[in-house]
């Protein structure tokens, strides 16, 4: 269960300044995180976050770092904050899996923090199991078809059942400057093992981190939202425009079967949060992410 209260440090203790200044808390600063802090720091938020060993490099980066590790109980020493980003993210290199960072992490959370007023969490369109290239908004079934999605549905169940006001983003994939998905096989003319008409949603880590600020300023209590760009598209053509864009080859395919194959709607990110998308498309997203002026009107 959540905790009213905690002890605190005291003044002059390590940690002291994090716990009882923060206002804002990330829990995972992961590349989104980052760019979401960045925001709130902008806006004057005393901004903190959880660090497994990072502590300068989070400092440096004008965010209050407090050391923890989410599968490690005993090690959450978590701040009373207004508001918590939970954007926990997979590291393969610490040797704990997929279950243990997210079911085993978030179970570790909700029971070592403060209950703040606002609570956002960062889930997956992986919760979505369909393949039949339909159109799938909030509503529709959630029956994933692969482990991982399976996994981050038991979190969005266990957050609903002990925290049910919290609000649940579903992200489609997230890309941006310095993180442009097949962006090195493109340039080397390799083969991609997929679906060439399997479609592909994602969001620019720009607009990701407004549909963030959003929903933690004015969010429905215990709503969820698809966040995902305007468009998708077909694999193909988001391959040939990468290639267009970095005068690379036009890519080649390899066959590949596709578990799940479907559109994202993000109509209630528009008219439920207000958020207008800076990157709409991926044509335009594309080329601020590669480096490549726009040239939008």
């Amino acid at each position: 269960m959540f905790l009213a209260t905690q002890s605190l440090p005291r003044s002059g203790e390590r940690g002291y300044n994090a716990i009882c200044m923060a206002t804002h808390l990330l829990l995972g600063c992961g590349y989104l995180g980052r760019v979401v802090a960045s925001r709130w720091i902008a806006e004057g938020k005393a901004v903190s976050a959880l660090t497994r060993s990072r502590a300068d490099e989070i400092r440096s980066l004008g965010i209050e770092p407090i050391l923890g590790d989410v599968t490690r109980p005993a090690s959450l020493q978590l701040p009373h904050v207004a508001t918590v980003l939970y954007a926990i993210g997979l590291d393969r290199a610490a040797g704990r899996s997929m279950r243990e960072v997210y079911l085993g992490g978030l179970t570790n959370v909700l029971s070592n923090l403060p209950r703040p007023k606002a609570f956002v969490y960062i889930s997956s369109t992986s919760v979505y199991g369909q393949d039949d290239g339909g159109w799938v908004d909030e509503a529709s079934p959630t029956e994933p078809v692969e482990e991982s999605g399976r996994i981050v549905l038991e979190c969005e169940r266990l957050l609903r059942e002990r925290l049910p006001e919290s609000i649940i983003l579903r992200f489609a994939g997230i890309y941006g400057p310095g993180r442009v998905i097949r962006r090195a096989a493109i340039e080397k003319g390799e083969s991609i093992a997929t679906d060439p008409e399997g479609w592909l949603n994602l969001i620019h880590v720009d607009d990701g981190a407004n549909a963030i600020l959003a929903a933690a300023e004015r969010g429905r209590p215990g709503a969820t939202y698809n966040v995902v760009d305007n468009q998708p598209m077909t694999r193909r053509e988001f391959y040939s425009e990468m290639a267009s864009l970095l005068g690379a080859p036009a890519p080649r395919f390899t066959s590949a079967v596709e578990r799940t194959n479907r559109r994202i709607n993000n109509g209630r990110l528009s008219s439920g949060l207000g958020v207008e998308m800076q990157y709409p498309d991926f044509r335009v997203g594309l080329r601020e992410a590669i480096g490549i002026e726009s040239t939008r009107s």
